[in-house]
Formats: structure tokens, sequence, C-alpha cells
């Protein structure tokens, strides 16, 4: 008797670990890791930026504001934080020939490191050209270990002027974007002339440092969205705007290179509120909710560092596909379901199943002998549309000698085509549909129409016919 007090108090035990153990394990795994973060300054350090603006020279303001910045960089301590410096057009002079390969990684990439970078600006002097697509080309070798997923590494280019040596910095930027080595570049122009401004959009998301009091706000700006976290909260709102629906997956697109960011399944959490989704602000995306059929939303921009709610309407209902006997003949048959009034197939669902469908009318095509077309069966909200169809019958057809042959079911006094039967073989077994039904047949070696063999039959749900055609 105490040895089996012993062994319940083991067991026990065992459960309470094995419980405690699993517990642990799901907080540490729903615990998002906070990635690493590279930032790589480009700083333009061409000719042109010996030009004036504001209250001095644009590159001893530029020089000043970057110095500030990482001054405030270094007194909080960031240990996901990586920075790296590259500068153009700070080699070689305009004349007597200007370089278009006039760029240097100063400062590579390290953790700590901002005092290197503002030693390297103290020591710069405008000389050259502004070789930008070339220089953004050469960024892509400058972030290690690229495609580790819980990295970011992102780039922030500071210029007075646009691409000065025939290269694309549009098409470069894409590019790298594109085989995920950075996300979508930030640009911050210096006192830029209007008429450049529209060139720098299709680089990055493009910021206008009109004086030194928006460098400023504008630096912050763009830093807060490369370190802070953002939220979401996707509300799938029913036909009322609440957000009642959820259970679906959905996936965010880059908009712009098209690239899959993120891919979650839909969950409302234990009050009943949508679940809080830890997204980067950086880049505009794209949405799509995987329903039947799907839901999109573009042109998303988070705002950083707070939390922001996306709503799409995704009002849904059920179809129920039910034939109820015996279940041999019901798993095989499927059913085409497509919008209203058009082609496209939207899913194909199998008899005694249910499937979810947003709100509206759909056109059915089950997949029996002879096919049922239903049009405009309605889904309505939360509610469940029940289609239901007789179990079929069985016909088995006894042939002389192959031939061909076709069976056609009687209807309102006109014969419908059903099928074919297969030429080669003497004997076959087929589910109908319960109703009136006629078979043609002729032997393969009858070369006279007149030797064609009719046979009338009625086929009754659930039962088996026999036909012989001698």
């Amino acid at each position: 008797m105490k040895h089996s007090i012993l062994k319940i108090k083991f067991r026990l035990l065992s459960v309470i670990f094995l419980l405690t153990f699993n517990l642990t394990s799901f907080d540490l795994s729903s615990q998002q890791v906070k990635p690493l973060t590279r930032i790589e300054f480009v700083f333009d350090a061409s000719f042109s930026m010996f030009g004036q603006w504001q209250n001095g020279m644009k590159m001893d303001m530029a020089k000043k504001m970057l110095t500030d910045f990482l001054d405030s960089i270094q007194k909080v301590d960031n240990p996901n934080l990586e920075l790296a410096f590259r500068c153009y057009g700070h080699q070689v002079p305009l004349r007597p020939e200007r370089s278009c390969t006039d760029t240097k990684l100063e400062v590579p990439f390290g953790k700590n490191n901002a005092t290197a970078i503002k030693n390297k600006l103290k020591m710069l002097v405008p000389k050259g050209t502004t070789p930008i697509a070339y220089t953004l080309e050469q960024c892509g070798n400058d972030f290690p270990s690229a495609s580790s997923p819980n990295v970011r590494n992102i780039i922030i280019l500071i210029t007075d002027g646009i691409e000065e040596c025939d290269g694309d910095p549009c098409a470069v930027s894409l590019a790298l974007q594109k085989k995920g080595i950075i996300l979508k570049p930030f640009v911050i122009g210096i006192g830029l002339d209007q008429s450049y401004i529209n060139s720098f959009g299709c680089i990055g998301k493009f910021y206008d440092a009109s004086s030194e009091a928006s460098f400023k706000n504008i630096l912050n700006i763009v830093i807060s969205q490369a370190l802070n976290n953002t939220t979401v909260q996707v509300n799938l709102n029913d036909q009322i705007g609440r957000p009642t629906e959820t259970d679906v997956n959905m996936t965010f697109y880059d908009e712009q290179t098209g690239i899959i960011r993120y891919n979650y399944l839909h969950t409302l959490n234990t009050k009943g509120v949508p679940d809080t989704l830890v997204i980067d602000p950086i880049g505009t995306y794209k949405m799509v909710v995987h329903t039947i059929p799907p839901v999109e939303k573009k042109g998303i921009d988070l705002v950083p560092g707070k939390h922001n709610t996306i709503g799409v309407d995704a009002p849904q209902g059920y179809i129920n596909l039910k034939m109820s006997g015996n279940p041999d003949y019901t798993k095989n048959i499927s059913c085409i379901i497509r919008k209203n009034g058009e082609m496209q197939t939207l899913h194909v669902q199998h008899f005694n199943t249910t499937e979810k469908f947003i709100v509206g009318k759909y056109d059915l095509e089950i997949l029996t002998l002879p096919r049922i077309k239903l049009d405009k069966v309605d889904v309505g909200q939360s509610k469940t549309t029940y289609i239901e169809i007789p179990q079929p019958g069985i016909v088995t057809i006894s042939k002389p000698s192959e031939g061909p042959g076709s069976l056609f079911l009687e209807e309102n006094n006109k014969l419908i085509w059903v099928c074919n039967l297969n030429s080669s073989l003497v004997q076959e077994t087929i589910n109908l549909q319960p109703g009136k039904y006629r078979v043609e047949y002729r032997p393969k070696n009858a070369k006279e129409s007149i030797y064609t063999i009719e046979k009338r039959f009625k086929i009754d749900s659930g039962m088996s016919t026999a036909i012989r055609l001698y």
C-alpha cells in the first residue's frame, strides 16, 4: 500500500514537472527575439557640399548634425545595433577628370563605433563627383551575413545632389532589396534643388531637409523607424464593422519588391480582441488575407513606435456540402465553387465538409454524373448554407465485346449526355445520380449504325443495377 502511494506521488510530480516544462518552453518560444539592426550611413562628400545652406556650409552643417546624433547614440547602451560609415566623392578631385568609382567604406560594421565614425567625419573634405548608383552597389558588400532572418540591414543616404555618373540608383536599390540584402533605404536630402527631389522616391523613403532643424527632426524619425518596435493589430471586420472574423492566414508583402516579409495565422486573444504583432515599420506593405476569395489591402504604411490598426472587410459565412449514405460513394465526389458569373475556380470542396467563404453569391458545379449545377448560392454573414444531394446509385454495364458507347440522362423528353463508356472494356461500373437513363452501344467490329444497341434503365439512390447489352 505504501509502495502504491509512492508511485502515485511520483507520477503526480512527473506530470507537474512536464506541465511546468511545457509552459516554460511555450513562454520562451513566444517571446520575439529582438533583431540585430545594422545601419550604414552613406555620406555625400562631393564638391557640391561646399555650397551654402542655412547658417553655413552644407558639409559643416551635415557633419555637425550627424556628430550630434552619434553623441546621443553613445549615451544609450544598445547591444543590438551596429553602425558603418561609407563616403563618396571625397578621394578624387573633379579635375582633371572626375572619378565615378570614388567611394569607400571608411568604418566597417561594429558595435560602439560611433567615435570612429565621428573621427572620419572630421577629416572629410569635399572633392569629387556623385556616384550614387555605384556607391549603393558597393554597399551590398558591406553587410555581413545579410541573409540572416533576424537581421535588419538599413542604409541612410545623406546627399545634396543627384546621380552624376550615368548610373541608375533606383535599379540598384531595388535589386538589393529584392535580394534581401537591405530594407528600403532612407534618403535625406540636404538643401536639394526642387527639380531633383522627384529623383529620389524610387531609391527609398525620401525626406527633404529644408533647414537645420528639419534635418535633426528627420534624422530622429528615421532612427526611430530603424530601432523602435512597432505593433500591429489586424481587424478582420464582419458586415457591421466588428473585428470578429479570425482563423485565417495573412501574408505581408513588401509592396515595392514583392518579397514576403511576414506570414501569420490570424487569431483573437483571450479577450476576444485581434492579437498584437510586432512588425518592422520600414517599407510599405501589401497584405493578403487568404480568405476564399482572398482579400487584399495595399499601401500600408506603419507609424513607427506606435500601435497600428489595419482594418480589412472580410465578412464570412459557410457552405456545408452533405450527402448521406455509404461513405464509399461520397469520398471521391467534390464541388467546384466559383464567384457568381465568373469562370475562375475559387475552391474545390469535398462532400461532408464545411468551408468558409466571403459573404456573397457563388456558382456551384458538383462533380457527380451527371453534373449538378447550382447558381447564385447565397452565403450570409456567420450563417451556414447547406447543400445536400441524394446518394448515387450504381450501374454495371456488360458488353459482348469492345466497342464505343455513351450514357444519356432522359429528362423532359430530351437526352442529356452524361459520359462516354470506355471502349476497351467489356464491363464497367459507374456511379450515377437517381434518374432515368439510356445507354447506347455498338460493337467495335460492327461497321454499320444499324447495329447500335440501346437499353433504358432507372437509377435509385443507394441501389445497384446491372445492364447487359447482349
